[in-house]
């Protein structure tokens, strides 16, 4: 799992130089004022205004410097240096309050002691988790009392079928976590599928 889980943040640094720049993203309007949320994820949430809200797996920050434009003071996290980078350029470009720290997620409590009436993570998060039940304990561990927990998640069954099959639903991956990581070749991605990617595989 631990270089499987290396090769993923060496894929990701990849990703976060690219994804800035992609229309998939299209920065430029979010400059401009704009906020990269889901209306239902707002009126989940309500008003965040004066909340402390930390965002887990926050990739260049664009859904983290969303809600502070939304009031909350966000701290976000991500395991790639390039994506961290971006992100506190952005803010400071932005004149947002956020704060952003690079940090393996398991390894978060050792160098972040904070408490927040918010913890956030956004779409596609889980399947890259090799032990989930830590992670939720990560999560929790930060939340204040009475705090939110809001995980805006596909659900991971959509994974398991075989997506190269032309008609029918067939299983082909498995549901639970398993002790092996499922290796796949890299296709540029999601944001650029024709994007050159010097890393050869993605482990989920």
């Amino acid at each position: 799992m631990t270089d499987a889980f290396e090769a993923n943040r060496r894929l990701w640094e990849e990703w976060a130089a690219l994804h800035p720049n992609t229309e998939f993203y299209n920065l430029e309007e979010f400059k401009r004022g704009g906020v990269r949320l889901r209306d239902y994820e707002i009126a989940h949430m309500g008003p965040v205004e004066g909340k402390a809200l930390l965002h887990l797996h926050c990739h260049f920050g664009i859904d983290s410097l969303s809600w502070a434009r939304l009031g909350a003071s966000v701290t976000g996290v991500d395991y790639s240096a390039n994506a961290i980078e971006t992100a506190t350029s952005l803010a400071a470009e932005l004149d947002l309050t956020a704060r952003f720290v690079q940090s393996d997620i398991y390894k978060l409590p050792e160098v972040l002691d904070d408490e927040f009436d918010v913890v956030y993570a956004s779409r596609g998060v889980i399947s890259w988790l090799p032990d989930l039940g830590s992670w939720m304990k990560v999560a929790a561990g930060f939340l204040k009392s009475g705090g939110i927990f809001y995980l805006n998640e596909i659900h991971p069954v959509t994974y398991i079928f075989d997506d190269e099959g032309p008609t029918e639903l067939v299983i082909k991956y498995p549901y639970f976590e398993r002790d092996a990581p499922l290796r796949f070749e890299t296709e540029g991605s999601y944001a650029d599928p024709t994007a050159d990617i010097k890393e050869e595989f993605v482990y989920g």
